[in-house]
């Protein structure tokens, strides 16, 4: 009967997968290439893993500072927002957490994520996909909570998602986040008129 996989030892590989696809990509990724990088074996990181993309996804969701675990963690501390100005509070810190300069250092290979899902699905569209769905969901929770009915809070919390996404984009290419911040809080401008719990 084989032993179960060390769980200390498989966060320990996850950390190191983590580190190596940061500053190789996922271009080209060897499984091989980066188990000898590892001090490992290639059968080995599939005997924890299953599968090179399961490895990614799950060396991605285990960072512990990631925006999404943060948010989640302000929302644990200050309860769910009351009004119109909590809401947007709430909204400029998770825009915030983009700007701690490890979580910008990762945005480079989501985009690659992005677009190796959307060439092929089958290999990293469920990473790209269970990221967007995790901010959607909690998001429209929060307009929920708020006082929203399911389908405001999901529009609401769709394009809030949304738009972050899209303007992650640019500043990778010419390095602009004050134009990306100034855009953001615009767009804040624009919605938090609307912010009512009564309203559906």
């Amino acid at each position: 009967m084989s032993r179960p996989p060390d769980p200390a030892k498989r966060r320990r590989l996850l950390d190191h997968v983590r580190q190596y696809v940061l500053r190789n990509g996922l271009a080209d990724l060897s499984l091989r290439r980066l188990a000898q990088a590892l001090g490992t074996s290639d059968r080995m990181l599939l005997y924890y893993f299953g599968s090179k993309e399961r490895m990614i996804a799950e060396a991605l969701a285990v960072y512990e500072r990631r925006p999404l675990l943060q948010a989640r963690e302000v929302l644990r501390s200050v309860g769910p927002p009351t009004d119109a100005a909590g809401l947007r509070r709430l909204m400029e810190e998770v825009w915030k957490q983009f700007s701690d300069p490890d979580v910008r250092a990762s945005l480079p290979l989501y985009l690659e994520i992005m677009s190796a899902g959307i060439l092929h699905p089958h290999r990293y569209g469920p990473v790209l996909d269970d990221v967007v769905t995790e901010w959607t969901n909690l998001l429209t929770s929060v307009f929920r909570d708020f006082g929203m009915d399911q389908g405001r809070a999901l529009t609401q919390a769709t394009l809030l998602t949304d738009a972050v996404f899209g303007l992650l984009v640019a500043p990778l290419v010419d390095d602009h986040w004050d134009r990306a911040d100034a855009a953001f809080r615009a767009l804040l401008d624009c919605l938090e008129p609307g912010w009512h719990p009564a309203m559906s």
